[in-house]
């Protein structure tokens, strides 16, 4: 787990490949499940539902960021 997380970067990393923000976070299986759930929903819904879960993905990761940020203040 990294000692301190910024909200912006992990955010801006789960909006370029989703899970990664939450690894970045220290979130591991978080990531590891967006990392395999994003994909599926793109290819299984032509789309639609993939940018809907690469948004949401960097939106929790961001939030996570922020709420781990606030512990630490």
């Amino acid at each position: 787990m990294t000692a301190m997380s910024r909200p912006g970067v992990a955010g801006v990393l789960s909006l370029i490949v989703p899970g990664v923000g939450q690894v970045y976070n220290g979130a591991f299986l978080r990531g590891i499940f967006w990392l395999i759930v994003t994909p599926g929903f793109w290819l299984g819904s032509g789309g639609t539902l993939g940018w809907i879960c690469h948004f949401i993905s960097a939106y929790t990761a961001y939030r996570y960021a922020e709420g781990r940020l606030r512990l630490t203040a």
